[in-house]
């Protein structure tokens, strides 16, 4: 059994002399950060895009592995949609924590020219968003059109308006 298996997990105070506060921030690009350098080293960074959580009872975002946990600062989103993989009949996200999902092009918003989505609607907390990069969103261009002025995505032949749930 793990630490994080445990149901107190969450409640222990940090090791002494220690502090769940933390000065790590994921940015807006998807970067994390320490003390305000970036993390460098890519296998560090693809670990901590795989121990992104909800504390369970403020809600907070945490960094999390099973055995320690701390908290941390999430500029924008915390996941990514780092590639679109588009098949005759659907599309995928490949997201930044290593997961891939199927893409429902309604639940896709658009603020300051920058797209997000809803991701992980089963995870305790979720859904959340997770921010197009710009090589995922520049892939829309073979799905996307204008229609009326409007976004619309065309994936298997069905057309559906970006972001407007469908019924």
């Amino acid at each position: 059994m793990r630490p994080g298996d445990h149901p107190d997990f969450f409640r222990l105070p940090a090791p002494e002399g220690r502090s769940r506060e933390s000065t790590i921030r994921l940015d807006a690009e998807g970067r994390f950060f320490h003390d305000g350098a970036v993390v460098e080293h890519p296998g560090l960074a693809a670990a901590m895009h795989t121990w992104i959580a909800l504390h369970p009872d403020d809600g907070r975002f945490i960094l999390t592995n099973g055995y320690d946990w701390t908290y941390f600062t999430v500029d924008d989103a915390p996941y990514f949609v780092r590639a679109l993989r588009i098949e005759p009949r659907h599309a995928t996200l490949l997201l930044s924590d290593g997961t891939e999902e199927p893409w429902d092009p309604t639940t896709t918003t658009l603020k300051d020219d920058r797209l997000y989505a809803r991701v992980k609607p089963a995870v305790r907390g979720g859904p959340f968003r997770a921010r197009f990069l710009r090589h995922a969103q520049a892939a829309l261009t073979e799905v996307l059109e204008l229609v009326d002025g409007a976004p619309w995505v065309r994936i298997g032949g069905v057309a559906v308006p970006l972001g407007v749930p469908s019924r």
